[in-house]
């Protein structure tokens, strides 16, 4: 009888485990992927995991650029913020000393070229005026003349000699120039509402 029974536990078991088998390949053939394999175990008794599992990709790109920043930190050593200012203040005292020295040279060159005839002290206001050479067209006010001043000029794209004329009102102190002369004159402060020449000189009388 004890024989009879541990037959049929073991029919049982076998027919169990068959079973479950099929059940097993259903499932790889459904999901189409083979079941993993057990890592072989340490000499603790503990699975080993491979290195390609144990590093993702943002490790491994962490990895390199520490790699790099060792690389470039080996080829030119870390400084402190004190040294790189002391380095910043040194490159500013380099440019500041070519600045000087260029604008020292720029002065040497300017006086070199004023050193001559020294120049006579100019009246006030003298050095601004300008000077025009005109013809008197009247002379009827008191003290006052009024010259024309023609010019001519070439036309920029049609190079066509264009001439035209202004009127100025200007001081004539002793009343010495008519109609017809040709004078010159000189800018001045305003003397009234119009004047602001004054005579300096008859070029040539009226016939």
């Amino acid at each position: 009888m004890a024989d009879e029974q541990q037959n049929e536990n073991v029919e049982e078991t076998t027919a169990a485990a068959e079973a479950e088998a099929p059940e097993a390949t259903e499932n790889e053939a459904a999901t189409g992927e083979a079941p993993e394999a057990e890592a072989p175990a340490d000499a603790d008794g503990e699975k080993a995991v491979p290195a390609a599992v144990s590093a993702s990709a943002k490790e491994q790109r962490r990895e390199a650029r520490a790699a790099k920043v060792a690389a470039a930190a080996g080829a030119r050593p870390q400084r402190s913020p004190e040294e790189r200012q002391a380095e910043r203040d040194a490159a500013r005292k380099a440019k500041a000393a070519r600045r000087g020295a260029a604008r020292a040279r720029a002065r040497e060159r300017a006086k070199a070229a004023h050193t001559g005839a020294a120049t006579p002290p100019r009246e006030h206001g003298e050095g601004r005026q300008k000077v025009r050479q005109g013809v008197v067209v009247s002379d009827k006010a008191d003290k006052t003349i009024t010259v024309r001043i023609d010019t001519a000029r070439q036309h920029r794209r049609y190079h066509k000699i264009v001439r035209s004329s202004t009127t100025l009102h200007a001081h004539d102190e002793r009343n010495d120039a008519h109609v017809g002369d040709t004078v010159i004159v000189r800018e001045s402060r305003p003397l009234s509402r119009l004047k602001r020449w004054r005579l300096v000189e008859v070029v040539e009388r009226a016939r």
